[in-house]
């Protein structure tokens, strides 16, 4: 299934799918802010160090199938699989953009 995607969001899935640290960096704004499992990591040093540890390392790649727009948001669905426990998992995440950049993202299981 192929959905449209926001451009700053359409390059950060794409960059995920390569497992390119760089690319996934940047769509977002230099001060972006992502909530993961209940951890917030702020700008894009704190940023490589999640995706390096939490998603390269365990070869994370998400596969959104349902996007939709709510209260300011572009909320993406869909599962993610790789070398993690559980493998595939169903998450939510929740972007918002500012300046065709991502700002601030949540992620929810």
């Amino acid at each position: 299934m192929s959905i449209e995607l926001p451009k700053p969001i359409a390059d950060y899935v794409e960059a995920n799918a390569q497992l390119d640290v760089d690319g996934m960096l940047t769509p977002f704004a230099a001060d972006a802010v992502l909530l993961d499992n209940g951890k917030r990591h702020k700008g894009h040093a704190e940023l490589r160090t999640l995706f390096e540890d939490e998603v390269i390392a365990v070869k994370a790649i998400f596969m959104p199938d349902t996007v939709r727009d709510e209260n300011g948001q572009v909320v993406v669905e869909g599962p993610a699989h790789g070398d993690f426990k559980g493998s595939p998992i169903r998450f939510t995440y929740r972007f918002t953009l500012e300046h065709d950049a991502i700002k601030d993202l949540e992620i929810t299981v």
